[in-house]
């Protein structure tokens, strides 16, 4: 049974963070996003994690009903923000930020629309929970706008700054050095 069948509506997180090679902190970045004090929320599982020890960087996919998966994401980012440090954080790819790129997908049945919601309401409770983060919204989260990666990489300088003192973000302060450029939401 598909499910659709089941009346659950599915979507996607590929939460990107700055650490892969610490295993120890990407799990317990991986299990904050199941729930909290050992209480696992029968509607949100981690799909996959897929680090990369030379960039120093994982992907950890996150599916979940699109009423859970905005906590879910939000939890597993508040514990990477408080477990890795940017100003120490060494490897190849150009992390910009302890989590610095939160996108998120429709599965089934919900719009893309409904997906910039939840990136955009989990941007918003990252700047309230998480000091010195700065966020940087695009596609259906980026409203009016929907600017695309491509054309905020750009604007932001994405390879090739690493002062990002002077920027001034969508939400949040300026960037923090600990957090770095800290999440750039989308919804495709």
């Amino acid at each position: 049974m598909s499910s659709s069948g089941l009346g659950l509506r599915l979507a996607a997180c590929l939460l990107n963070i700055s650490e892969a090679r610490r295993k120890h902190i990407v799990e317990k970045i991986a299990n904050a996003a199941l729930g909290k004090n050992g209480q696992k929320h029968p509607e949100v599982s981690v799909l996959n994690i897929f680090s990369d020890q030379d960039y120093n960087r994982s992907v950890i996919t996150i599916a979940a009903s699109i009423d859970a998966l905005g906590n879910s994401v939000l939890a597993a980012c508040l514990e990477a923000f408080q477990s890795i440090d940017m100003q120490v954080q060494e490897g190849i790819h150009p992390c910009l930020g302890a989590v610095d790129l939160i996108p998120i997908y429709p599965l089934t049945d919900v719009g893309v629309e409904e997906c910039g919601a939840v990136a955009r309401s989990l941007a918003e409770n990252l700047v309230l929970h998480v000091p010195g983060c700065s966020v940087f919204l695009f596609g259906e989260a980026d409203l009016p706008e929907k600017r695309t990666l491509v054309q905020r990489r750009k604007q932001l300088g994405w390879f090739t700054r690493r002062d990002f003192s002077a920027l001034e973000p969508d939400l949040g302060a300026a960037p923090a050095r600990r957090c770095g450029l800290t999440a750039c939401f989308r919804a495709l």
